[in-house]
């Protein structure tokens, strides 16, 4: 079922709609500052199994809880001072961060280094809808292992059976999330995606960062 929405000013009645079928254990499509996403509801045994197997993941794929704001992701991941001034600066926005996970995380959502991703995407359609279920979506990219993101809401019907609800608000990103482990230090990068990493590879060891400026470099002198 595709429901189409204002993008800046959802329409609180469709909003309620994808959240009806997020609490009857539905995955739904929906955008994101990056790209659209599927997502369920993290309480639901049922809707986490219908995620993996709609979007044919592996059972040992992590996946991202999507939090409303800042405020929230306490409850489910360990931040201490340094960790949220980065959160405060980076969030809304996009980016996964991957913190360690509290026990409010239910233990099969854990990776076997017991950490969760975090997300709080920028986007209005998905603060809506996060904020009126009152708790997080479990989430994963709408994009199959290999392929381009769907821009079109539409194909997300096609290519992703089962799902029961697709919010279209237009057209999404092409790039996804980037992703940076903040449980080690320097953060490590683990996919480099919209989020600018600059600020994050500069707290990296001089080698690191002496081998990235080399390699700008390098592509800069093929160009010419």
């Amino acid at each position: 079922m595709l429901v189409e929405t204002n993008p800046l000013h959802p329409e609180p009645r469709k909003i309620r709609r994808a959240v009806d079928a997020l609490l009857a254990g539905e995955v739904i499509a929906y955008p994101t500052d990056t790209v659209y996403g599927l997502g369920c509801d993290i309480q639901n045994r049922k809707a986490i199994d219908k995620l993996y197997m709609i979007k044919g993941m592996d059972r040992s794929h992590p996946l991202a809880f999507i939090c409303p704001d800042l405020s929230e992701i306490a409850r489910y991941a360990i931040v201490d001072n340094q960790v949220y001034r980065v959160l405060r600066r980076f969030l809304p926005g996009p980016y996964c961060f991957v913190l360690e996970a509290t026990r409010e995380v239910p233990r099969i959502l854990q990776t076997k280094r017991k950490t969760i991703g975090i997300r709080v995407p920028n986007h209005a359609v998905t603060a809506a809808v996060v904020g009126e279920l009152g708790r997080p979506i479990l989430s994963t990219t709408a994009q199959r292992s290999g392929a381009d993101p769907h821009v079109d809401a539409r194909e997300l019907d096609d290519d992703f059976k089962g799902l029961g609800l697709v919010i279209d608000a237009g057209a999404g990103g092409s790039i996804p999330t980037t992703v940076i482990d903040l449980t080690v230090q320097p953060p490590a990068i683990i996919r480099e995606g919209a989020g600018s990493i600059d600020d994050f590879v500069d707290e990296a060891p001089r080698s690191l960062r002496g081998m990235r400026d080399a390699m700008r470099q390098l592509k800069e002198d093929l160009r010419d």
